[in-house]
């Protein structure tokens, strides 16, 4: 009788749960790893768990926040419906009544201004289809020449930096399975650890096989403890540490003359510029001692093959697209390019920072890497869109100068997707004045994030989950997203909305799409012929391959997986090097008697961005559920700051109040607090307005501040 109940209780529970697994892509790095959300049906309740899938890049592996993706995909605060604001409350409104709204309102202000008062602030997180389509929304719908996007706030440096030297910008010049190979590797202002966690077994691999590592920041994490050698450079000077080691390189004649003599220009000059400094000065301005700069250099010069990482440690500065180009000074003096296990890498930040970049979001560039201000870029694309070439707007300006734009109300309207930059920018206090002052802002979000707050229309947005798409990882290889996850309430993908939008702004006809493979093939045409050629590839190609690394010119190409073998992208097919001063010409702050310390921001592992998702996640909110200031306990002692209490952190700009959080491997001079946080907690109101002069990238790495205890 026992065995019959048992048995009938066991079919009973196997009727009662069903299981449903959705393939996906993490929605956070640029990794961008595999994985499958197993969703499984007990009785009335659901139960959900997200695990790894094998592909190229992760190989199967997850970190916290992918494992942990889904809680906010099905947070109850997800938007699930058009809502407008009516007496500063939001209320819920059909889709139709939104469209209408955005009609009036768009036309109204373009009426009155002009076609350049709206304009468009995109996003590294949406798909490439999505990118590339908000692009062509804004010059062929919206007819404006403003957009930009918050990857100007994460790879406008690197960006800038390897097209200027290399003559294009693919955020790997080799593919990741080189990096177990390379004799030595330096990781300049990235951790790693904390923001790509799954990339990491590349480099202990490396490690295992006798790499010798390099690490370059002013912090001890996790990434500087798997090196060799911590070069723990004082904020901002990283310019100048990249010439020390140049002439180190020099002077002990480890530079690669037939490789420069046959590869690159500028060299001779660079050499000039390197004779004129002095090593000692050197080893002041960065506080990183002779011996190590020497130690540094003289391994990466002697050894057969090496690598150069670099992240936004090195590049969120005033100097940032200079620093970078330094550090590629050194690759290129030594001939570290182009060849087995040597290279550069960019280490993207954001999910499809890669992608992002690439199809015409940013304020100068057309599809497939091309320029807006090319007569010729101009003109094809024009044909794809079929569009007269003259009524294609120029360039506009970066992210942060269009802020200041809508500051002095030349632009009155703002279509937001995707993103949060009243606490992403820098100067953010003036950020959220100036968007209060816009006469009209749609935000397309998830969730209603800070920024969205202020929006006078919201429209709900799909997740990762939902939206199926195409994304283009760290190491430039297209990857396919698939979505088929139950849409939330009423909310669309990004590119329907788009081309919704473009309807009732009666450009419809240039926005008939179905699907998103339909937009990318539109895309592929696009990029045709162009920097970044996506044209060989097809979602049938991506689901076969499970992933292709561009240029791919034509269906029979296998991608590209090593840049630069035989000649760089220049028209002259040299690289070209460049004397870098020690100092920015936009002079970063240093610190005085009333600002006596430094300032340095970045990530912790379990958050992501301005923390919208990740604070939505339980399991990843309660790992890291408040912000904090890393200080040195010599520092801290200094200060009469005891660990673990409440400190007001004040700039030039404005002050915030985290907790204290002692760490005896900072720097002396220096403070470190992340930037998932927002409103009192928000660490970029402390930041300076001054701009990177070639990539416009802000200098969120270098402050002077100063700190006191909250007197409660």
């Amino acid at each position: 009788m026992t065995e019959m109940l048992l048995k009938y209780f066991r079919t009973k529970q196997q009727k009662a749960e069903t299981e449903t697994i959705y393939d996906t892509q993490c929605p956070f790095c640029s990794m961008q790893c595999k994985m499958q959300l197993i969703e499984q049906s007990i009785v009335s309740r659901k139960k959900y768990q997200t695990v790894g899938m094998d592909n190229p890049t992760s190989e199967g592996r997850l970190c916290i926040k992918g494992m942990n993706a889904h809680q906010h995909a099905l947070h109850h605060e997800r938007l699930k419906y058009p809502m407008r604001k009516v007496d500063g409350k939001f209320v819920r409104i059909s889709w139709d009544e939104a469209m209408k709204m955005i009609k009036e309102n768009f036309t109204a202000i373009q009426s009155d201004s002009g076609k350049d008062a709206l304009a468009v602030y995109g996003s590294a997180t949406i798909s490439n289809e999505e990118a590339y389509l908000l692009g062509k929304f804004a010059r062929v719908a919206l007819q404006t020449k403003y957009i930009d996007y918050n990857g100007r706030l994460c790879m406008s440096a690197a960006a800038t930096a390897a097209a200027q030297t290399f003559g294009m910008d693919r955020g790997f010049t080799n593919s990741l399975a080189e990096i177990p190979h390379s004799r030595c590797i330096i990781l300049a202002g990235t951790n790693i650890a904390e923001c790509q966690p799954t990339i990491m077994p590349y480099f202990e691999k490396a490690k295992e096989n006798g790499s010798f590592i390099i690490a370059i920041d002013p912090r001890e994490t996790g990434t500087t403890k798997l090196a060799d050698l911590h070069l723990k450079v004082r904020p901002g000077m990283d310019a100048a540490l990249a010439n020390g080691m140049l002439k180190v390189i020099i002077d002990e004649g480890l530079f690669d003359e037939e490789f420069i003599a046959s590869r690159a220009s500028g060299f001779s000059e660079v050499k000039d510029h390197i004779s004129s400094l002095n090593i000692e000065e050197i080893a002041s301005l960065t506080g990183v001692p002779v011996e190590s700069i020497r130690q540094a250099a003289i391994v990466f010069g002697k050894e057969k093959s090496g690598m150069i990482f670099t992240a936004r440690g090195v590049e969120q500065q005033t100097d940032g697209s200079a620093s970078v180009r330094n550090f590629l000074n050194i690759l290129l003096a030594t001939g570290k390019i182009g060849k087995p296990y040597s290279g550069y890498g960019a280490i993207t930040g954001q999910g499809n920072g890669q992608g992002a970049r690439e199809h015409g979001q940013k304020a100068d560039q057309l599809p497939g890497y091309r320029s807006i201000e090319n007569d010729e870029h101009r003109a094809y694309i024009a044909s794809v869109w079929e569009i007269n070439e003259k009524d294609l707007p120029r360039k506009g300006v970066s992210a942060y100068e269009m802020i200041e734009k809508i500051d002095a109300g030349d632009i009155k309207g703002l279509f937001l997707m995707c993103s949060n930059p009243i606490v992403s920018n820098p100067n953010a206090n003036f950020v959220k004045r100036a968007f209060k002052k816009l006469s009209f802002l749609v935000a397309v979000d998830l969730f209603l994030s800070e920024t969205a707050q202020l929006a006078d229309l919201v429209l709900p947005a799909t997740s990762y989950l939902e939206s199926e798409g195409t994304m283009t990882n760290v190491e430039g290889r297209v990857t396919l997203r698939e979505a088929s996850f139950p849409v939330r309430g009423e909310a669309k993908h990004d590119w329907q909305i788009i081309c919704e939008i473009a309807r009732v702004l009666g450009k419809g006809d240039y926005f008939h799409f179905s699907s998103p493979e339909e937009i990318f093939n539109e895309l592929r045409i696009a990029s045709r012929g162009g920097i970044a050629d996506y044209f060989g590839i097809t979602y049938s190609r991506l689901r076969k391959e499970g992933g292709i690394l561009w240029p791919c010119p034509d269906v029979d190409h296998p991608g590209t997986k090593r840049l630069f073998e035989s000649s760089f992208a220049h028209e002259n097919e040299l690289a070209q090097m460049v004397p870098v001063s020690n100092e920015a010409v936009v002079v970063k702050e240093k610190t005085t008697d009333q600002y006596p310390l430094y300032l340095t921001t970045g990530r912790v592992m379990s958050h992501y961005l301005t923390g919208v998702q990740t604070r939505k996640s339980s399991a990843l909110a309660a790992r890291q559920f408040e912000s904090f200031m890393e200080i040195h306990p010599a520092t801290a002692e200094k200060y009469n700051i005891e660990d673990n209490i409440l400190v007001k952190i004040q700039s030039k700009r404005g002050h915030i109040v985290v907790r204290s959080k002692y760490s005896p491997t900072i720097r002396q001079d220096t403070v470190f607090v992340p930037f998932h946080w927002a409103e009192t907690q928000n660490v970029n109101q402390l930041i300076s307005k001054d701009l990177d002069p070639t990539c416009k990238m802000p200098g969120f790495k270098v402050s002077a501040v100063n700190i006191t205890e909250v007197d409660i």
